[in-house]
């Protein structure tokens, strides 16, 4: 159930992510100093690649007998909310202090991706 889970929500993360990337391009480009354009793309491009790496942890959930892809799987959802959710809201509201909470998702990124990478010790490739 985890690795369907993850393949939802990376689907719909990446989704998003196209959505946002548009309304930026589009709408928020010639509203934002260049800066804060700057911190908006940035949150998309995390969002969009750690969708990818949730689906891809998501699809790896079927082959791994490992509990530390699930953990895997919630810490990089959990730091993409974080990460990106921390720079749109600062984008929006124009509050600086948003930005500290911004490495907070990014440290959660890192310790999923090596959680993913302990889960693969226990992979198993037929050749």
């Amino acid at each position: 159930m985890h690795a369907k889970r993850f393949l939802i929500m990376g689907a719909l993360l990446a989704m998003f992510s196209v959505i946002l990337g548009a309304f930026g391009a589009h709408l928020l480009k010639g509203m934002l100093t260049n800066a804060r354009f700057d911190t908006f793309s940035t949150a998309v491009d995390y969002q969009f690649w750690h969708a990818l790496g949730l689906m891809v942890v998501g699809m790896s959930g079927f082959k791994l007998s490992s509990h530390s892809w699930r953990l895997a799987g919630y810490l990089l959802l959990a730091g993409t909310v974080i990460f990106s959710g921390s720079l749109y809201l600062l984008v929006a509201t124009n509050i600086g202090w948003l930005g500290a909470i911004t490495p907070i998702g990014g440290i959660l990124m890192i310790i999923g991706w090596a959680f993913f990478a302990w889960s693969l010790r226990t992979l198993r490739i037929e050749q």
